[in-house]
């Protein structure tokens, strides 16, 4: 069941938006090309453009939040937030929409498709993909209840990508924690990053396959995973059945309380063993992140604060300015 009762945060985000000013000063960016008022003269609709054609996403699909959230983190984790993620695969060239991680997974690219159409009506050739992105992912997560962040703008598109850089670079559910650490800080984030950015997953949905096996064959043992709750093992064995390639469709959700909210129920799942990846509950299996994880599950505003901060961090990882990369005017293709 992914269907959730809508719930729009709208009128907490507006009173965000209009008190903007203390949020810049609580989390600077780090890249000095970008700045919060970059398309105020060149491209002034640009946030209403956005912030309209997301609220009907989400009104239209909850699910939406979490697909807009998790494309953007696969978009910035690969090479940097250059829109590279939203490229189509032609025949001279392979992207990484349908590598490992993302093929028949990542969501929401018609939302990104649209909202560039629209801008592009308005102001052509202003706003990048990359751009539309970043800050589409944070109005979904303020519109879900969930912090809001300032987005710093004027990042530029790549011109190309590869399927091995997404296969080798985006997290796995499958990862241990040390892998997954290696890979943000490859990124220049770290440990902290890790738990906090993974509170991601109190929002969306995961396939069978991502954590078929903690129900059956955990690591090899023949066996479900023990530290896995015994009522949510029951029923997520009902769910997905060992060996049952027909089950490639069904959906569970990430956060079993409340996955179509965005709150630190994730955390608490994770302290009471209903974490469903098993990347997820091996957070709360490791003493360097045990304590940030039960902190969490009793500090919602923490949690919160802290979000944001990595949010920001993550939105300015190896993003392309000036000169470099381009405005595409097709988010799926180079000009």
């Amino acid at each position: 069941m992914t269907n959730c009762r809508l719930v729009i945060n709208f009128s907490f985000f507006l009173c965000l938006v209009v008190n903007l000013a203390p949020l810049v000063l609580m989390f600077p960016f780090t890249n000095n090309q970008l700045g919060y008022n970059f398309y105020d003269t060149t491209c002034p609709k640009f946030p209403m453009i956005v912030r309209s054609s997301v609220w009907s996403a989400i009104r239209n699909e909850t699910r939406m939040t979490a697909s807009l959230l998790r494309l953007h983190f696969h978009d910035c984790i690969v090479n940097g937030c250059d829109g590279s993620v939203l490229l189509d695969d032609t025949p001279d060239f392979t992207g990484e929409k349908n590598a490992f991680p993302n093929k028949n997974s990542l969501r929401g690219f018609e939302v990104i498709d649209n909202i560039k159409e629209e801008v592009e009506r308005s102001c052509p050739s202003t706003v990048s993909c990359a751009d539309i992105l970043a800050f589409a992912a944070r109005e979904a997560v303020s519109m879900s209840w969930g912090p809001f962040w300032p987005v710093a703008l004027g990042r530029r598109d790549a011109t190309t990508t590869t399927q091995d850089a997404a296969n080798q670079q985006v997290p796995s559910p499958f990862d241990s924690l040390e892998i997954i650490t290696a890979k943000f800080t490859s990124k220049g984030l770290d440990l902290n990053d890790v738990v906090i950015l993974s509170g991601a997953h109190t929002i969306g949905f995961a396939h069978c396959s991502t954590f078929q096996r903690r129900l059956f064959d955990f690591k090899s043992s023949g066996k479900p995973d023990p530290v896995l709750d015994p009522l949510l093992l029951s029923k997520l064995q009902s769910m997905c059945p060992n060996k049952d390639t027909s089950n490639s469709n069904i959906l569970a959700p990430l956060d079993v309380t409340s996955s179509c909210t965005f709150d630190n129920a994730y955390y608490t799942n994770l302290v009471s063993n209903k974490g469903l990846l098993e990347s997820d509950q091996a957070l709360n299996g490791d003493p360097k992140t045990a304590a940030k994880v039960n902190y969490y599950s009793t500090n919602r505003f923490s949690f919160y604060n802290d979000f944001s901060a990595s949010m920001v961090k993550l939105s300015n990882v190896g993003v392309l300015t000036g000169q470099n990369g381009q405005i595409r005017k097709k988010c799926g293709s180079v000009n």
